[in-house]
């Protein structure tokens, strides 16, 4: 089992999983580290190999939603390995570890200790740079230079200044970024949950503009019959009142209502036997009170809003239970809640159907929100739209450039294979062969034959030819 390094963020890793449960239906978490309050273990008893794969599983998926996530994980893996830190933790309160007394024990583990955490340091912030660089990637030049010290200063969790080593300042660093992100969460679940509402709500009114007169009051009437038949419920208990720990100990636990014990109640649903009630053991006692309003099998009952109620229950409870603040329900803190006089409140429990989570004037905001959005992103899609159509037009020039190219490469391939015609160089009168060199101009071949003929010796008169006198 883990140590719990943050014991104060106990409670809070845990119920992220619960918030992402959309379809009703409970998850199984386990604990990420046991607290340090947690009874003997015999290590003589042999734990079944199944058992101990699910429980690896259970821990593996768990999830604080931290988009440091691994990195909290991967520490305090290692630093429960050390003998020192774990007495020095065990010794420890919340204040002791919210303060950072604790990060200065982190002088005195050992080498080995400290060299696993200088290599998860220099691991995150090279997974940091290379979030840094998809998002500078997708939203600027890339011939922008980046620097990324600066933008890293951005991360909380780690000490920028020194990239290279764990030190005490980091784990100072890590533990106040996660307390304070996840004590925030409850306040973003609640917005999350406001703008869901309003979505639904936005929808559901633009579905019966679109609708004619006859077809819009016959949905409407619809409509508001499953909005009368899920407010049709028993009566849901307060959370925490004597009532809804009564109606447990009755129907849970099969015990007679009447011997009802506050500290009997507390040791068996301690489940884990740590000494405390943490909120995923809190939130389970309020499973029967949110039986009686929302049915996963009803069309009606949205589980989206079963697991809002839930969560608005559990802050009511430790509101009044959790005096320190620790997230943690000691067995002193539920006694003591059990002699306040509200504990006997036999009022009922206003569930969100009675408490809408959104006014008239927010739903008004969040459509003229939503129009501008929608407007924003019918611009980028019809720019989306023009780039992609300007693709495609360089597409089909860049195909029949292709296939000119094509044809005049065929071309010259057929002219290589063709055979070559050879042409006869040209001749003179006595069909010797003449080449370019030999060609004289005609001008000059006249002047040449007068000469000759010039040179010639004078003819002598035939003989035997009779007188023309005579």
């Amino acid at each position: 089992m883990y140590i719990l390094v943050l014991c104060f963020c106990f409670s809070i890793i845990r119920k992220f999983r619960l918030a992402r449960m959309l379809s009703g239906r409970l998850l199984l978490v386990s604990t990420l580290f046991a607290v340090t309050r947690s009874v003997p273990v015999d290590r003589n008893v042999k734990i079944p190999e199944e058992q101990n794969n699910v429980e690896d599983k259970e821990e593996d998926s768990l999830d604080t939603g931290l988009y440091y996530d691994r990195y909290l994980r991967e520490v305090i893996d290692v630093l429960e390995t050390d003998t020192h830190f774990r007495e020095k933790l065990q010794a420890a309160n919340a204040d002791d570890i919210k303060s950072g007394k604790l990060s200065k024990e982190l002088d005195f583990v050992s080498h080995h200790v400290r060299t696993k955490l200088d290599e998860l340091k220099r691991q995150e912030v090279s997974r940091l740079r290379m979030l840094i660089k998809a998002k500078m990637d997708a939203t600027t030049d890339q011939n922008v230079q980046i620097d990324h010290t600066s933008l890293l200063k951005q991360f909380e969790h780690l000490d920028q200044q020194n990239q290279h080593t764990f030190e005490a300042r980091d784990l100072e660093m890590l533990i106040k970024a996660a307390t304070r992100d996840l004590e925030s969460y409850d306040a973003a679940r609640h917005e999350e949950f406001k703008r869901y509402e309003m979505l639904k709500e936005h929808e559901r009114r633009e579905y019966l503009k679109s609708l004619d007169e006859e077809k819009r009051e016959k949905e409407e009437r619809r409509l508001e019959e499953m909005k009368q038949k899920h407010k049709e419920h028993p009566k849901v208990n307060v959370p925490g009142s004597r009532d809804q720990l009564q109606e447990v100990w009755e129907e849970t636990d099969g015990l007679d209502p009447k011997e009802f014990n506050p500290k009997t109640f507390f040791k068996l649903h301690d489940t884990n036997g740590d000494g405390v009630l943490d909120e995923q053991e809190m939130e389970a006692l309020f499973t029967k009170e949110l039986e009686k309003v929302y049915d996963p099998k009803n069309e009606e009952d949205d589980m989206m809003e079963m697991e809002e109620e839930r969560l608005r229950m559990r802050e009511h409870v430790m509101k009044n239970v959790d005096t320190n603040h620790d997230r943690l329900v000691s067995l002193q803190e539920f006694l003591k809640s059990t002699e306040r006089k509200d504990f006997s409140n036999t009022a009922g429990w206003e569930t969100l159907d009675e408490k809408p989570a959104y006014t008239e004037q927010e739903l008004r905001q969040f459509e003229a929100d939503l129009a501008v959005q929608e407007a924003e992103l019918g611009k980028r899609a019809e720019q989306l739209w023009k780039e992609h159509e300007d693709l495609k037009q360089r597409e089909r020039e860049l195909q029949e450039q292709k296939k000119e190219y094509q044809q005049a490469v065929m071309q010259m391939a057929q002219r290589q294979k063709a055979p070559q015609v050879q042409e006869q160089p040209p001749s003179g009168p006595q069909e010797e062969l003449q080449f370019v060199g030999d060609k004289q101009p005609e001008k000059e071949k006249i002047e040449q034959t007068h000469l000759q003929t010039e040179t010639l010796p004078p003819t002598e008169p035939p003989r035997n030819q009779p007188d023309q006198a005579s």
